[in-house]
């Protein structure tokens, strides 16, 4: 179900009358944070919120709440952001699911990703990787390739979820390399990782996040990183780009986004104190040891990225007919 939007159009002028009361920059914040995180405790997204949000609160000298809002493939969390107050004191992490993939995925969405949330940062970046299993034999991207090509009804290839960014990614890989595969979804990549390592599936995309572990432990080999360079944590893995497919790029970018209609000053407030939160020196270790790639940027930037990340993922979903509804 759709929410009901405003009947009546304001007028610019009365835009700082519709602010409310408490919501400027001199006295903000003056009690505590929430924080939803759309997603289950214990999850990458989970880590980065908590992670940040006690930076966060030790510079503000105010609680940061985090609350997990799982479900509807993170609607549940999203529609209850775009409902709250719009001052600065709910806020949401919002992946590339929530805010690119999700309004082409579904018919009927109960929030408007462009119209309901405002961005106020990215805070991190998890680079997918080309794992396989240990009933693959191939070495690099080249000899996937030609394994995948001998499988007359395609490959298989498991995902954290249909629509997850893990998904989108070999949707792109085969987009690239002209390769049929089959898609397996599982609810999320742990469960798709372990049937991986067990050889029930024989490939999938993972964040680094996710799949360290198994990586390091030689359960799952990884072929390539869908980054624009390397990754340090594993800097024997090459680029697609290295093997030949540039345009194969892909990672879950999770940011921090607030109520639609939060003062801009308000908004330039958070950001400046979760930037500083993200850049700390300890907080910055724990992400990227964690597998992340700590960003912190400003809330225009982050918004020419979704503007870019939609015009990109919105034609491939569109030309593959990909729906969840």
């Amino acid at each position: 179900m759709h929410f009901l939007k405003p009947l009546i159009t304001l007028g610019l002028a009365a835009l700082p009358l519709l602010a409310p009361a408490g919501a400027t920059a001199q006295d903000y914040p003056d009690k505590p944070l929430r924080w939803i995180v759309p997603y289950a405790a214990g999850g990458g997204s989970d880590f980065l919120a908590r992670t940040i949000g006690q930076g966060l609160s030790a510079r503000i000298g105010q609680p940061v709440v985090v609350d997990n809002k799982p479900g509807g493939n993170t609607a549940i969390g999203a529609s209850e952001t775009a409902r709250a107050a719009p001052d600065g004191y709910t806020m949401l992490s919002a992946d590339n699911g929530t805010l690119v993939f999700n309004p082409v995925l579904y018919k009927e969405l109960s929030y408007d990703a462009g119209k309901d949330l405002a961005p106020v940062t990215l805070m991190g970046r998890f680079p997918m990787i080309l794992v396989v299993g240990p009933g693959m034999q191939a070495g690099n991207v080249q000899e996937f390739i030609e394994a995948a090509r001998k499988q007359s009804a395609g490959l298989d290839f498991a995902s954290a979820g249909a629509g997850s960014p893990h998904h989108l990614a070999m949707e792109l890989f085969k987009v690239e390399t002209g390769l049929k595969m089959v898609h397996v979804p599982y609810r999320g990549a742990a469960p798709a990782l372990a049937d991986v390592a067990a050889g029930q599936v024989p490939a999938m995309m993972v964040d680094l996040a996710a799949g360290a572990g198994f990586i390091k432990a030689g359960k799952v080999r990884a072929l390539a990183v869908a980054n624009p360079t390397r990754l340090p944590q594993l800097p024997d893995v090459p680029t697609f780009a290295e093997a030949g497919y540039k345009n194969v790029e892909a990672a879950a970018l999770v940011g921090l986004v607030v109520p639609a209609r939060t003062p801009p000053a308000v908004i330039d407030a958070l950001n400046k104190q979760v930037v500083a939160a993200i850049g700390a020196p300890d907080v910055n270790k724990r992400l990227v040891d964690f597998g992340i790639e700590p960003v912190g940027d400003t809330p225009a930037e982050f918004s020419a990225l979704l503007q870019n990340e939609r015009t990109r993922w919105h034609k491939l979903i569109k030309d593959l007919d990909i729906k969840l509804d």
